[in-house]
């Protein structure tokens, strides 16, 4: 009897070992890229690393370049391995990496890897003609007609706006209704048709390549906050070679991550760069209110 029980007991504890097993297999590994940013990436970075965390789906790794200015052999020893992840999501906005790193990133994507843009990460390497493809439009850095047309919406249509002037521009920050525009995509499917997101900066006027994109939300930029007072792409999604990208242009500050909308969008968006699928659930529709804004803290 006691046999029979021990090894009752041994048996649970294995089958229960394998399950824990098999879940931490499933998960996808996300390498998070900071260390230089015009935003506080010391901040942002650990509220990043929570919310994919949050859901389960994800282990989140980081990885912090030199400062600014560093010297070059300090740049020598950064030298991370792309390949070791599911997807990379860049909350970076500084120096060029060294050589032999920027070619590794972009075999990495045009490979298959998944790439994750937030933010200020695409005010990045203005001069790096890869890099720009991969996010199909970005800001500031000098941008400007030479580096690509708007993402603009005429008569309902999107069409791509070659009008002269510089790329990348805000008004203050405020809370605004985000919309959904492309509801068949894995990301946005069985989300509601918008949110309110919480304060945050609305970025206008990104101007790029526009190669092999779609946008799948976009937000109204009024004036009177000193916006656009052009409707802006805030989500869109871009094919690079074999790789996917989500390029998400919301996520000021930890307190413009903390809504729901956000988080939920973020965790599919890097599922479907890393995967090409999304199995993570659509949230209740209160979740993501178009009335109001629906926050989600990390425990304190």
């Amino acid at each position: 009897m006691k046999i029979t029980r021990t090894l009752y007991i041994i048996t649970v504890c294995l089958l229960a070992a394998a399950v824990l097993s098999l879940s931490a297999a499933e998960k996808l590994k996300v390498l998070i890229v900071d260390g230089q940013n015009n935003h506080n990436w010391r901040t942002t970075t650990p509220m990043l690393k929570w919310i994919l965390e949050d859901c389960g789906r994800f282990t989140v790794a980081v990885s912090t370049t030199p400062p600014e200015k560093s010297s070059p052999d300090l740049w020598k020893e950064w030298h991370p391995t792309f390949t070791n992840y599911d997807a990379v999501l860049l909350n970076y906005n500084g120096e060029r990496w060294p050589a032999r790193v920027n070619q590794q990133f972009v075999e990495y994507v045009r490979n298959g890897g998944g790439l994750v843009v937030v933010h200020a990460a695409d005010n990045a390497f203005p001069d790096w003609p890869e890099f720009n493809d991969m996010i199909a439009v970005g800001g500031w850095g000098g941008r400007n007609e030479q580096n690509g047309p708007m993402i603009r919406w005429r008569d309902g249509k999107q069409v791509l706006d070659r009008t002269p002037g510089d790329g990348g521009t805000h008004g203050a920050a405020g809370p605004y209704v985000v919309n959904i525009i492309v509801t068949n995509h894995p990301i946005t499917m069985g989300l509601p048709s918008g949110w309110r997101h919480a304060k945050d900066e609305l970025y206008g006027r990104l101007r790029g390549p526009c190669k092999n994109f779609t946008v799948l939300a976009n937000a109204f930029s009024a004036k009177e906050t000193g916006g656009t007072g052009e409707v802006e792409p805030v989500l869109l999604v871009i094919n690079y070679g074999q790789g996917r990208v989500f390029h998400d242009v919301l996520g000021h500050d930890a307190d413009s991550m903390a809504d729901t909308g956000f988080q939920c969008t973020l965790q599919r968006g890097t599922e479907w760069a890393a995967t090409g699928k999304v199995t993570l659930p659509a949230p209740k529709p209160e979740a993501m209110a178009i009335d109001k804004v629906v926050m989600h803290q990390p425990p304190r």
